[in-house]
């Protein structure tokens, strides 16, 4: 079973001993970000420093001459990339014999949010999340299509992981997060990622619903909620809550704009693309679910994409819509932690793997190589010699 390692450039930039590490561990390819949102993250065996800051959403490489002049346009890295640090990664990576895909974050940007409040989602009682832009905007649109045009096609590459592409909403690993005070469950969740932005509004109209209407219901739907009221649980609350046509109209409205969004991301990113490039998406089969693993419909985006990345540290039952779906040379990737400090179980893996491939996995990713313990590691060689 192929298997892919997710990696940051600051993990091999500076690092002479990193290609070899990798390659040791028995993977055969790295998905190196290219694009990627703010973080602070570990580095503990690099020689030259042990904590990485982004300090803001960027592509890991200098952006094309023709972003100039435009509005919204991808943020260069700071001293936490300089250069072109995706090339450079990338070229020791291939040196080592690991085939490089390129891992591209795309509707997540904290940055673009707070530059730029009014591309943010705006939730029914008008707070905006700067962290999620609105994929419903036309300017935005176009800025996330030509965005993964550039970081998916870096030089080497021979395929690219699209993560973020479609609605981001509440759920955000935000700094000092103060938010989980009361659990909202599916419905409140879905209910609180609900966008009001005229675009949004403007789509709901189309679909029949009144916008100021919508507004209200979707806040006393969410009343009981605020009060430790019962929690739900899936879309038959929501139905509950807010009406089944209302609902629907909602996610008519919501799941034709990420389908479309999908298919113009993906088809710029194969017209800018060698011939054989692999398009791949991380993916959550439930199309109204919203965050990094963007909610699809199965058959929708296995029609579009070459095949999903599927979240499975939690158990492998997510892969089973897809699998369901998929045809010849459909890639569904089983995406396992392997840190034990985030919730992974890299003695387990070889286990993981095979439930997964059970589940109809034909390949492995593993988050993340570069945050891992020596440790962690050594399962992850271990398990692989029997997987591979």
């Amino acid at each position: 079973m192929r298997t892919a390692a997710f990696l940051y450039p600051w993990d091999v930039v500076g690092d002479p001993a990193a290609p070899a590490r990798l390659a040791d561990l028995g993977i055969r390819q790295v998905t190196l970000a290219a694009a990627y949102h703010s973080t602070r993250a570990l580095t503990p065996r690099h020689p030259r420093h042990r904590v990485v800051t982004a300090a803001h959403a960027a592509v890991l490489y200098p952006p094309g001459a023709h972003w100039q002049g435009r509005t919204l346009r991808p943020y260069a890295a700071g001293d936490w990339a300089p250069g072109d640090a995706h090339a450079e990664a990338a070229r020791a990576l291939r040196d080592a014999g690991l085939d490089v895909h390129t891992w591209v974050v795309l509707a997540h940007n904290s940055r673009l949010g707070a530059d730029h409040p009014r591309t943010s989602v705006v939730n029914a009682y008008g707070d905006r999340y700067p962290w999620a832009p609105c994929i419903a905007q036309p300017a935005t649109r176009a800025y996330l299509v030509d965005l993964a045009a550039e970081a998916a096609v870096r030089p080497g590459a021979h395929g690219t992981e699209l993560e973020s592409c479609g609605w981001y909403g509440l759920a955000h690993l935000h700094a000092h997060d103060k938010i989980a005070g009361i659990p909202l469950g599916e419905a409140g969740q879905y209910l609180m990622s609900l966008c009001f932005c005229a675009s949004c509004a403007r789509g709901f109209a189309e679909q029949g619903l009144d916008p100021q209407e919508l507004t209200e219901a979707v806040r006393r739907s969410l009343d009981p909620l605020w009060r430790g009221g019962a929690r739900d649980d899936g879309w038959e609350t929501v139905e509950k809550l807010l009406g089944a046509d209302r609902a629907a109209a909602t996610r008519a409205w919501r799941e034709r704009t990420a389908r479309t969004l999908q298919e113009a991301v993906v088809a710029a990113v194969r017209a800018a693309a060698p011939t054989g490039f692999q398009v791949l998406l991380h993916a959550d089969p439930v199309p109204y679910h919203c965050g990094a693993n963007a909610g699809v419909d199965p058959a929708h985006i296995l029609s579009v994409a070459d095949g999903v990345v599927v979240p499975c540290t939690g158990g492998p039952g997510l892969l089973t819509p897809f699998a369901e779906r998929a045809g010849d040379g459909t890639v569904l990737a089983a995406n396992l932690t392997v840190v034990r400090g985030m919730g992974g179980d890299p003695a387990g893996l070889a286990a993981d793997a095979a439930r997964a491939a059970d589940h109809g996995a034909t390949q492995l990713r593993l988050y993340h190589a570069g945050l891992a313990s020596d440790d962690d590691l050594a399962h992850v060689r271990e398990a692989l010699s029997h997987v591979e």
